[in-house]
């Protein structure tokens, strides 16, 4: 299965934490919605995002190293999707330029200080 997916992290308490070649960006506590994709393999790329011993590749394992996963949301689909997903999140608090070094986006990570229905959007719960 291909598609992109959100991610809902929750960080406890504030922290300063370093992200790859982003360096060390101040997070504040509260909940955290991170959108990528998986072209290759889905169930892979989640699977991967939830284990807690990983080699650190991309700037999630970064903050995942550090954070809570809540819940998994995903779409499936043969093209990337993130980017359109990751701009219903715009009106949000984001952290520049984490995770879309590859596109023209400012940020795949956005701050929610409010709900969101995911479903609305087309996008169906992971169960892990």
């Amino acid at each position: 299965m291909k598609g992109s997916y959100i991610i809902l992290i929750g960080l406890d308490s504030n922290k300063k934490i370093k992200i790859g070649k982003l360096g060390k960006i101040n997070f504040r506590k509260g909940r955290y919605a991170y959108v990528g994709s998986a072209l290759n393999s889905l169930e892979g790329r989640i699977s991967r995002h939830l284990r807690k011993e990983k080699k650190k590749h991309w700037h999630i394992d970064y903050l995942l190293a550090n954070a809570e996963i809540e819940k998994v949301f995903y779409i499936e689909s043969s093209g990337r999707k993130e980017c359109d997903i990751a701009k219903k999140f715009s009106d949000n608090e984001q952290v520049k330029g984490f995770g879309c070094s590859d596109c023209g986006c400012n940020s795949h990570l956005f701050y929610l200080d409010r709900g969101i229905d995911f479903e609305k959007i087309g996008l169906k719960e992971w169960r892990f």
